[in-house]
């Protein structure tokens, strides 16, 4: 039988740190470990498989509750595949969504920093469509989020090259922007 681990070798051996392995243990994902006279914590290699487990099922976004429950799952030897395959395609439909919402995001900021010339000047685009967002458009994380239809359709026009003066090219774009913007907050909300 191995000799029992320290809580440096046991975090070490899992791939954890040894602060991790004291929450783990403090929420009730790992059991308690035993101790010596001193009170020093002592891990086999049980403990150890289980915080690989841990360490791999927190690595592929598994909320904590989640990873309990397929503890409790790999433990059980009963258990059917079924449940566990549900869980992970919940766990999968939620990255989608993310991933989805992350997308939308990142196309609604492409199209800010384009609409921006980058200059000298006070007036920014992106400064511009963040004040002008939607009260009706949804809070990111919310599921109401949707991509941006027609984007390149509705981008802002660039501004004005010339010699840097406001002038009425950089007016008219500017209200181009306004209108832009508006549309592209109603185009981000529900419906």
């Amino acid at each position: 039988m191995p000799r029992p681990l320290n809580i440096g070798e046991a975090a070490d051996a899992a791939g954890v740190s040894a602060k991790m392995i004291r929450h783990y243990e403090q929420i009730g994902l790992l059991p308690e470990a035993i101790r010596t006279e001193a009170g020093y914590r002592q891990y086999g290699p049980r403990e150890v498989s289980i915080l690989r487990f841990i360490r791999q099922a927190r690595r592929l976004g598994f909320s904590i509750e989640q990873v309990g429950g397929l503890l409790g799952l790999w433990s059980q030897r009963d258990r059917s595949s079924r449940e566990v395959k549900a869980l992970a395609q919940q766990h999968l439909q939620e990255l989608e969504d993310k991933l989805q919402e992350l997308q939308t995001m990142k196309q609604a900021l492409e199209q800010l920093v384009q609409a921006c010339a980058g200059d000298e000047h006070a007036h920014c685009a992106i400064l511009d469509g963040l004040a002008v967002a939607s009260p009706s458009a949804p809070e990111p994380g919310s599921v109401a989020t949707k991509p941006i239809k027609a984007a390149k359709a509705a981008s802002a026009p660039k501004p004005a090259a010339g010699d840097g003066h406001c002038g009425q090219h950089e007016a008219a774009a500017h209200q181009d922007l306004m209108a832009w913007t508006r549309s592209f907050a109603r185009s981000s909300g529900p419906g």
